[in-house]
């Protein structure tokens, strides 16, 4: 089992900046993706980004430049720096690990509101 808990979402305004933790505990060898991903209301759950164990990135493509995602393999930690916000940013964040064995692993989410 692998237990994941989100924090750093919140309120901010238009181009602002938020950077978004995620800690991962519990059996974190057997982890080898983490991710985050998006659900805005009325709207289905969406990649924002991923990174290997070795540190290989993917971008949705409407956060590429924006976006950055980074992995503490050390403190079992992944990070998403959210710059230049927009409105249509604004959604539940959550924390996603995927394992060896091809298990998903999901966090209750934070959520992120772009005022405008």
């Amino acid at each position: 089992q692998v237990q994941l808990v989100e924090s750093g979402g919140g309120l901010v305004q238009l181009v602002g900046s938020l950077r978004l933790s995620c800690a991962a505990s519990g059996n974190i060898r057997n982890i080898n993706v983490m991710g985050w991903y998006r659900q805005a209301p009325g709207k289905d759950r969406e990649l924002v980004a991923t990174i290997t164990r070795g540190g290989s990135t993917n971008y949705a493509s409407s956060v590429k430049g924006r976006f950055t995602i980074s992995r503490d393999n050390a403190k079992n930690t992944v990070y998403l720096q959210t710059n230049s916000l927009k409105p249509e940013d604004t959604a539940v964040y959550y924390c996603n690990a995927l394992t060896w064995s091809a298990m998903n692993y999901w966090g209750t989410g934070t959520l992120v509101t772009v005022s405008s």
